[in-house]
Formats: structure tokens, C-alpha cells, sequence
């Protein structure tokens, strides 16, 4: 049995393994290293995962969902046809049997456990969210490791090199920075952090939005979902475009009419000043947290397909002085950096002497109340333990009773940066007996104490009394366990696409987009060429069966070249 390494990613997901030689990419059932986090449902009620559900996006958005990796935590739910509605958490545990699958077909064996990489700010809820996806999954997962400190182990462990190194990773829907130390083996994380709300998809949507004021039509409002869903597409590929020229232009079929134009990158860039400001205050933030100086870093490592737009590229460079490190992919780094915290959790002889430490991303605290005995009572956070203090650690502080004969104290635990709790994420609440007294008189000792697997033991004593209260917060649950038990039962009895079909489903998803496109005697040879690959594949196999698959995908990339540019 084998623990991988698993990138959930808001774009994108992928998954690895650890073997002597390195970390070791797995393809998934159409060949490729990379599965699109999107879900969708087809025809005949079965879901679809992947490259298959990503092509339906604009031909049947009712029916499919994608960049759900944001609403993890949060209680959103995304209805899709047949009635059916998913929390975020399911769709997530969707793609990880997806991969799961993929895994144990290309090892030939079962998964032991996995590791999966989450944004370095998700709070608790959030990563506890990621957790009930993996149980969804039949997926054991002890270990969560953040996408930037798996970046820098894939990056420490490839390179070897040594200095203090910026890892600057901007994803689909996230933006996470860390600052590592690297040397003799040790990869120290000295600080962390981030924007959980800011991607690649942002600078899509922004796209999207000059498109639409360009060609005078609203993306909200009256857009049919299909066609709002067309303009995203070309707004991306648009996108793509823009990284390698000055301007890109493109032609869409909108409202029953084609519709040309053309977006320079300098209007982009402009556009984009607001997101790129966004990005400063996480750099700026992590490296006061470490005590670093731009001239102490020895290098930038870019993460996260967003890099490659060459207005972050730009941005970087101008900001530290210095070209970004390019030479690992920015698309698979994370997973490759999980599947190395998976051999050091297998403990795999090659790595040894690799050695990681990282830090607790938010501050945790407690609520007291200040100015208790007059009018202007107020409750606020007392940090206990600071973000970005390194991990493992152990931090107490003293409180007291605020009223005369006051018998219990409330110990309640909170995670974030805001001074008023009530902005942070409630971790949960120990009640503490204590003997009546005058106020101030009655004094109790509260220790946190957070490992690197992110559990947080709270332990309370009354000094007078020598009780303690004991409690673990770790990362458990946001489901109880009667809800895991029937949502596992619910997901067990979906009908997922066979994996040997999945080519097939793809390649076809990719043709109905095109029939929705094209119009007169090239969408009629569409129809014309579906139907001859439906007919052909279900009497071929084997090398027969991939020779009429090829063949399918040249003429759909002919059909792709004479088509609307985008």
C-alpha cells in the first residue's frame, strides 16, 4: 500500500508518489498530470470529473461547477440537474476518488493514506473541510501540508540549494507567500501568508468584464448562464494569449452574432492594478513577520499556473530586485512537494537527512474582557500564540475573575488576526470551575500548545486548586458523524464515469462545444463526425480504439483551426 501526495487545487488538482529517483507525477485516465477540478453531470444522470466535465462548462452550465475550492468551509451548496445539490466539501471528495482512482490504477495497488496540500492562510474551518472531503473519499488523511511549504520541499529537495527563499504561489483561487530558510538538509519556514479570495480566476473574471463592456453586454442580469460561461472561456484564453504578446484578439459567438475584438496587455495590466495591489500586503506581511530584508532573500520561486501572466512576472521582478526562479513547473510543484511530505512521513531512506519545519499560519487566542466593572466592558482577543511562530510550540497566559464571587470562566478559543473575536474563527470553548472569591483574586494558567499536524491542546488550571481542564482541538470534523455517515452513503451510490470511458467522454464534451459554437455546414460535420466516432469506438478495442480516438482528435483540432479564433 502507497501514501501520495495530492495538489486539490481550485484549477486544477493533480497527484504524486514519492519513489527513490524523486517525487513521480501520476497520470490520471486521459494520460495527464493535470485533472481539472471540475464536476458536472451527464445524460444519463453519471458524474463526470475532470477534463470530460471542464468541456461541458459552456455547453451545460447548469449542469457543472467549477472553482468550488473557494466555498470550502462555508456551507454553500451548487445544484446541479436531476435535482441533485452538493456542499463544496463533496464536490472536492468527487475529484479526490478521481484521483484516488487514477492512483491506485497507475501503482496497482491500494492507498494506504495521502497527504493533501491546502492553502497556507485556509483557517481551521477551512481545513477541516478539506478533511471531510477526504473521508468522503474512503481517502485516510492525517497530514495537511500547506501549498507553499510542499512547493519549497519539491523545490529544496530538486535544487539543493541553500539561502532564505521567497515561495510566491498564486493559484486558481488563492494567493499564499512563505519565506523558508534552506540549508544542511533543513528547510525552515520562518513566515507565512496570504488571500484566500485572490487567483488566476480574478484576473479571468476581470478579463471577462473588459470583454463584455467592450462588445456592450452585462455578464450578470439577462447573460444566459451558457453564454456567460463562453465569454469566461475566451476571457481565458484571452489570458493565455496576453503571456506571450503585446495584444490578443478573439471572436465569440454571443446573442446570435459573432462578435470580434481585441485586448492589448497594457490595458489589462492597468485594469489588473487593484488585484496586483492585493498582492503586496501578504509579501510585505511575511517578511516583517520573518525579519527578513528583501536583500537577505537569495531567491523568488514562482507556484501556481497564475505566474506565468507576465504582469505577476513583472511585478515580482520590480519588487525584489531580481528574476524569479522559473525552473520547476509551477503547475505541479505542490504536488510534487506533498508527495515528498509523503515519503518523509513513510519515512523513505533517501530522505533522511531532509528535515521541515513550519509554522501556525493565524494567531490563536482567547476572549477576556477589559474595563469589566464599568460601562465601557468590552471583550477582545488575547493572543496566546502568535502567527507564524514556528511549530511545534507551547505558550501560556495568566487570567483572572472579573466579578466578586465568580465561579466559572469561560476559556473561549479563537483563530485569526482581529482584535475583536467575534471577526475570528471560533475554535470552541472550555468551561473552568473556580471557588468563589473577590474578583481578581482567583488566577488561571492557559497553555496552547499546537503540533505540526495542526492540532491545538488547551489546557486550563486554576492555580488555587490545581484543577486542570484539558481539551484537543485538531483537525477534525465540520460534519458530525451522522452526517459524514449518510453524505459517504450518498456519494457511495453516485454513479461515477468508468475510467476507461474517460477519453471517450472527454473527446466527445470537447466536440459538443464546438457544435455549440460553429454554425452551418461545420457544425452539420460535427454532428456528422460524432456520430461516426460513436459508432466507430464501440466496436473497436485496443490499439483499434486508440487509433479512432486519435483520429477523432485531429479533426476536432482541424475543426479548432478554422473555428473562431477563441
Amino acid at each position: 500500500m502507497a501514501i501520495i501526495g495530492i495538489d486539490l487545487g481550485t484549477t486544477n488538482s493533480a497527484a504524486a508518489v514519492w519513489t527513490p529517483e524523486g517525487p513521480r507525477l501520476i497520470p490520471n485516465a486521459v494520460g495527464e498530470p493535470l485533472t481539472p477540478s471540475v464536476v458536472g453531470l451527464d445524460s444519463d444522470g453519471s458524474v463526470l470529473v475532470g477534463r470530460a466535465a471542464r468541456e461541458r462548462l459552456a455547453t451545460h452550465p447548469e449542469r457543472t461547477v467549477a472553482s468550488f475550492k473557494r466555498w470550502m468551509g462555508s456551507g454553500h451548496v451548487a445544484r446541479l440537474g436531476r435535482g441533485q445539490s452538493f456542499r463544496p466539501e463533496e464536490l472536492s471528495a468527487l475529484v479526490l476518488k478521481s484521483l484516488k482512482a487514477d492512483a491506485e490504477a497507475h501503482l496497482g495497488t491500494a492507498l494506504a493514506e495521502a497527504v493533501i496540500s491546502v492553502p497556507a492562510y485556509f483557517n481551521d474551518i477551512q481545513r477541516k473541510a478539506t478533511l471531510d472531503a477526504a473521508r468522503l473519499a474512503g481517502l485516510p488523511v492525517e497530514r495537511l501540508v500547506n501549498e507553499p511549504t510542499a512547493a519549497a520541499l519539491a523545490y529544496g529537495v530538486e535544487s539543493r540549494r541553500e539561502g532564505a527563499v521567497l515561495v510566491f504561489d498564486l493559484g486558481g483561487g488563492t494567493f499564499d507567500v512563505s519565506l523558508l530558510e534552506l540549508y544542511e538538509g533543513v528547510m525552515e519556514v520562518r513566515a507565512t501568508a496570504g488571500d484566500v479570495a485572490l487567483g488566476g480566476d480574478d484576473f479571468t473574471a476581470l478579463l471577462a468584464g473588459l470583454i463584455a463592456a467592450d462588445q456592450g453586454i452585462a455578464l450578470d442580469g439577462a447573460l444566459p448562464p451558457g453564454e456567460r460561461a463562453r465569454v469566461l472561456r475566451v476571457a481565458e484564453a484571452v489570458k493565455r494569449g496576453l503571456t506571450g504578446a503585446p495584444e490578443t484578439r478573439y471572436e465569440i459567438l454571443l446573442c446570435d452574432r459573432v462578435r470580434q475584438g481585441a485586448v492589448a496587455r497594457a490595458r489589462f495590466e492597468e485594469a489588473a492594478a487593484p488585484l496586483l495591489h492585493r498582492l503586496r500586503a501578504p509579501l510585505e506581511r511575511a517578511l516583517t513577520d520573518s525579519g527578513k530584508r528583501l536583500a537577505d532573500l537569495d531567491g523568488v520561486v514562482l507556484v501556481g499556473g497564475a505566474t506565468r501572466m507576465p504582469v505577476i512576472r513583472s511585478l515580482v521582478a520590480r519588487l525584489f530586485g531580481r528574476l524569479p526562479l522559473v525552473h520547476v513547473d509551477p503547475d505541479t510543484v505542490v504536488a510534487q512537494g506533498a508527495a515528498v511530505q509523503a515519503g518523509l512521513k513513510a519515512r523513505h531512506a533517501a530522505l533522511d537527512e531532509v528535515v521541515m519545519t513550519d509554522v501556525c499560519p493565524f494567531t490563536l487566542g482567547i476572549a477576556v474582557t477589559e474595563n469589566a466593572r464599568t460601562a465601557a466592558a468590552t471583550q477582545v482577543m488575547l493572543p496566546i500564540i502568535e502567527r507564524n511562530a514556528a511549530v511545534p510550540v507551547s505558550r501560556a497566559h495568566a487570567v483572572t475573575t472579573i466579578h466578586d464571587d465568580q465561579t466559572r470562566i469561560a476559556v473561549q478559543v479563537f483563530q485569526g488576526e482581529s482584535l475583536r473575536p467575534d471577526d475570528n474563527v471560533a475554535l470552541g470553548e472550555i468551561p473552568v470551575t473556580v471557588p468563589k472569591a473577590p474578583a481578581g483574586a482567583e488566577t488561571a494558567e492557559v497553555r496552547f500548545t499546537y503540533d505540526i499536524n495542526g492540532a491545538l491542546e488547551v489546557e486550563v488550571a486554576v492555580l488555587s486548586t490545581g484543577l486542570r481542564h484539558r481539551q484537543v482541538f485538531r483537525n477534525g470534523a465540520n460534519l458530525d458523524e451522522a452526517e459524514l455517515d449518510a453524505r459517504f452513503a450518498a456519494l457511495a451510490a453516485i454513479k461515477l464515469a468508468p475510467r476507461d470511458q474517460a477519453e471517450n467522454r472527454a473527446l466527445l464534451a470537447r466536440a459538443e462545444a464546438l457544435y455549440a459554437e460553429l454554425r452551418g455546414e461545420m457544425r452539420q460535420h460535427v454532428a456528422e463526425r460524432v456520430a461516426r466516432f460513436e459508432r466507430a469506438i464501440t466496436e473497436a478495442s485496443g490499439a483499434d480504439a486508440a487509433a479512432v480516438r486519435a483520429a477523432f482528435a485531429a479533426d476536432l483540432d482541424r475543426l479548432d483551426d478554422h473555428r473562431f479564433r477563441f
